[in-house]
């Protein structure tokens, strides 16, 4: 039974069926060995952990120009004060910007624990998101409770300890500014308290600090005991008497300014050391040192009213009975000659202080009338 001529395969019938057979069941074995293996498979890749590759798409562009200007959603961070201000020293050198920039206000808010007149501030914010952010430093302990569409909600930055008439009071200050210079937008920067209210809507104010050429940092000569008096001889000739300054600790500063004051480490180190109690280092040092470093770009005069005429080391409180239509008509309609943009004028306030929780309810009902908000 070979192969017979003309190459035709001679073999039975019998045999090509029991050929088939085999054929047929020796496929079977394999599939059902092959569907072991992947069942198998399958069991392990679900034991086995999966290694995620850390190589990054090469289309990620990690050090991209919208990282370096897109402002910070999260202010929380771990970098200490020395590591915060050098990091917020960086200064471009090309003025012409490469990107559409709206410069903003600052409004750093100095504060113990809670701002009970957030209400009235958040009034005064409502639908102008463009020129402003918000920066609050307060004690470590305190935990801000603001909701989610609160405009000061995650606007906290990381604080320490502050006390009034130490050096921790000008620290904070310095850390307030350097949080906010993380922002390339912020172009103004104004320190306030939690006790302080705008006296104008935010777009009267925004144009009356835009469009002048100084910062409004109130800087004098005082030659009484609580002046000149606090003068520690041991800061010359770093800091001399003659050039020694008194004033507010609420002010206004430019970027260029605020660079200045978190990078400075020639005067501030001197307060520090030297201006102790009864040398208060928040009336003195930033008045003294901008006063040495760029006279000709400060107004020498605050934007903060405050009362003085009571008496005592603190200036007036006012509260729920002292917010009347009076005294609003006085606030804005008494307020000091000054100069802005080389003119005379009356229009020299823009916020005031100190106002009491109690002062709210108040101040709410006469804001749509006297403050244009």
């Amino acid at each position: 039974m070979g192969i017979l001529e003309n190459g035709k395969d001679n073999k039975p019938l019998s045999l090509k069926v029991l050929q088939f057979l085999l054929l047929f069941l020796g496929l079977g074995i394999a599939l059902s060995i092959l569907s072991m293996f992947m069942l198998r498979f399958s069991e392990l890749k679900n034991v086995l952990p999966v290694v995620q590759s850390r190589i990054n798409p090469c289309f990620e562009q990690q050090n991209s120009l919208e990282n370096w200007i897109k402002p910070l959603s999260n202010l929380h961070h771990s970098m200490n004060d020395a590591e915060l201000f050098w990091r917020a020293s960086f200064v471009p050198q090309m003025k012409k910007l490469p990107f559409k920039r709206t410069p903003k206000i600052a409004f750093l808010f100095l504060t113990r624990g809670p701002l009970p007149l957030a209400p009235l501030w958040e009034r005064f914010f409502k639908g102008n998101e463009e020129l402003y952010s918000i920066y609050i430093h307060n004690l470590p302990s305190y935990k801000p409770d603001f909701p989610i569409s609160s405009v000061f909600y995650g606007r906290q930055v990381p604080s320490q300890v502050a006390e009034w008439g130490k050096v921790s009071i000008t620290d904070a200050e310095r850390r307030l500014l350097a949080n906010a210079l993380l922002d390339i937008s912020n172009e103004w920067f104004i320190i306030l308290s939690e006790s302080c209210i705008p006296l104008h809507n935010l777009s009267v104010i925004y144009r009356y600090i835009s469009e002048s050429k100084y910062s409004f940092v109130n800087v004098f000569d005082d030659p009484s005991p609580v002046g000149r008096g606090r003068y520690n001889w041991k800061m010359s000739p770093v800091v001399k008497i003659t050039q020694w300054r008194k004033g507010s600790q609420w002010f206004e500063v430019n970027r260029k300014l605020a660079v200045d004051i978190v990078t400075d480490d020639i005067y501030y180190p001197k307060f520090k050391q030297f201006c102790k109690p009864a040398c208060y280092v928040d009336e003195h040092y930033f008045p003294t040192m901008l006063h040495i470093q760029s006279p000709h770009l400060l107004t020498n005069t605050s934007l903060t009213w405050v009362d003085w005429h009571r008496g005592g080391a603190h200036p007036a409180t006012f509260g729920k009975a002292d917010v009347t239509d009076k005294f609003m008509k006085q606030l804005l309609e008494g307020q000091r000659r000054c100069v802005y943009s080389n003119q005379t004028t009356s229009y020299c306030l823009l916020f005031a202080r100190k106002f009491s929780p109690s002062a709210l309810d108040p101040l709410l009902k006469l804001s749509s009338k006297y403050l244009g908000f």
